[in-house]
């Protein structure tokens, strides 16, 4: 028997980006339930992204709206070691992310699927699977041209779980009435909610990025690079300006040495010397580990790439990267 859809759960999608914080906001002034809060968290957000998060969990926590962190669990893996966040998964299987190849987006592995893994263990969504209805699930597309595109390709679909509600297309409103919305709301305006590495990343989005992260993306293409075959990097083709475009390589990496964000040496250093410490240590993991320490896992190399990329020559005898590993010969 189907129940009223006020009696059905609601949960709202949040990317914690303009428009599903606007959305948020606006659902909340008009005085309509929300039962919880997702953001799923790739573990490769930007780090103004990460700032925001709290800020705005504790706005919805003041107005009594729960929220959760969920991210996606790798249970099986390609490759070893063992990954956790979407950064640490392309830098283990040395590739890129799937939309630089045209085959999609990120989001059903790392956005769609851990939201939808912790609604399976809630017990109202639970209850109202049980009894035949589908769980409200408010979406923050806007009405401007890329929403519309993405909206036209999901309005038809059928889900059997969810019933899908676009409530910023409902009011007709554009991301310019999102920005307006979370200003009259005395918060600060979140940044675009997307990866750091992101191929539709527009030039300045790069340029804003903190040098950790441009040396991410460097090592990101320099482990896929002798895998690539129809793409030059993280930005796919060259563009070359025309039709009001801002001309870019297609290499992320070949951008940041151009502009220079970091130094050229620094670049080459990395490109020359983390590939082969991550294969001499990804070696290591696969030979064994001895009888009393576990097996360890991406983060661990990542931390040290981290603390030791301006030098990545010092990287394979970083303190602790093969502590309890047989040293490979």
């Amino acid at each position: 028997m189907n129940h009223p859809l006020t009696d059905v759960p609601v949960i709202v999608a949040w990317g914690a980006g303009v428009d599903s914080t606007a959305m948020l906001i606006e659902v909340i002034g008009r005085g309509e339930r929300i039962d919880m809060v997702l953001f799923a968290d790739t573990g490769a957000e930007k780090p103004e992204t990460y700032l925001f998060i709290p800020i705005f969990r504790a706005w919805l926590a003041d107005r009594g709206v729960p929220s959760e962190i969920v991210r996606y669990v790798p249970r099986r893996f390609k490759n070893w070691p063992a990954y956790r966040t979407l950064t640490e998964n392309l830098v283990t299987n040395g590739t890129l992310p799937s939309i630089a190849f045209g085959r999609g987006t990120c989001s059903l592995k790392w956005k769609v699927a851990p939201q939808h893994a912790w609604a399976r263990t809630w017990p109202p969504a639970i209850a109202a699977w049980a009894r035949g209805d589908k769980v409200v699930k408010l979406i923050g597309y806007d009405c401007g041209p890329a929403d519309d595109r993405r909206y036209a390709e999901v309005r038809d679909l059928d889900d059997p779980l969810y019933l899908h509600r676009y409530p910023l297309r409902e009011w007709g409103w554009t991301r310019a009435d999102c920005i307006a919305r979370i200003a009259r709301a005395g918060l600060p305006g979140p940044p675009k909610s997307a990866c750091f590495f992101c191929t539709a990343a527009k030039p300045d989005e790069v340029r804003s990025l903190p040098r950790a992260q441009l040396r991410e993306i460097v090592l990101i293409e320099a482990r896929a690079g002798p895998r690539l075959r129809t793409v030059e990097g993280l930005w796919r083709k060259t563009v070359l300006g025309r039709r009001g475009a801002e001309p870019r390589p297609g290499s992320m990496t070949a951008f940041i040495r151009a502009e220079g964000l970091l130094d050229s040496a620094e670049i080459d250093a990395i490109i020359a010397a983390a590939p082969r410490s991550l294969t001499r240590w990804q070696a290591a993991v696969s030979e064994g580990v001895a009888a009393d320490a576990a097996r360890p896992e991406m983060a661990r190399w990542m931390t040290v790439f981290d603390a030791f990329a301006g030098t990545p020559d010092r990287i394979d005898g970083a303190p602790g990267l093969y502590a309890g590993l047989r040293r490979p010969h």
